[in-house]
């Protein structure tokens, strides 16, 4: 855990001014955020809540909008360390490593891990993807045959446990999340 946590709610109301609404559409020149532009669209908080209840379960609408309101503010508090970080580091762009540093140093290191893990596959991906990508059998061929001859070191030790993602099944009530 990190001292700096009363800092990071300083730095939101330095940079931002929650109280008032902007003229024009989204971000004022003032500073001001409207509450849509800071808030994720409550349909899609509610979608993402109705998924794990039962077929028959409601969600009241303080419901849906106190998830909404902690959901934003996390990822304002995440993103607002990682951006610090950045900042301290003189570099404009804050990546996926950032993102996983912020959530291990603020104590969710529960989700860190898993990130990182789930970071490591999508970057595998996206590699693989633009490998393949515009060109044509042969060329995939040969650049195979190069790969295979060269020893593959892994960047995530092999030991790292892998992703599993809980399937549930929203008709059975007794099913307990995993997280």
């Amino acid at each position: 855990m990190v001292d700096s946590i009363g800092n990071n709610s300083e730095r939101a109301y330095q940079r931002y001014n929650f109280g008032g609404a902007s003229s024009g559409g989204g971000s004022g020149e003032d500073g001001i955020i409207k509450e849509q532009d800071r808030l994720l669209p409550i349909a899609n908080v509610g979608r993402i809540m109705k998924q794990i209840l039962p077929p028959n379960a409601k969600i009241s609408k303080e419901a849906k909008e106190t998830m909404q309101e902690c959901v934003s503010e996390f990822i304002s508090f995440v993103t607002g360390e990682a951006s610090d970080k950045c900042h301290k580091e003189k570099r404009k762009t804050v990546n996926g490593d950032d993102i996983c540093w912020a959530l291990a140093t603020l104590g969710f290191d529960d989700y860190a891990e898993p990130l990182r893990r789930y970071l490591y596959k999508y970057r595998e991906q996206e590699g693989e993807r633009a490998t393949n990508k515009g060109s044509n059998n042969e060329e995939r061929e040969d650049f195979s045959d190069y790969r295979s001859a060269q020893p593959w070191k892994p960047t995530v030790p092999s030991t790292a446990t892998p992703l599993k993602f809980p399937i549930v099944d929203a008709s059975n009530t007794s099913l307990s999340r995993q997280y």
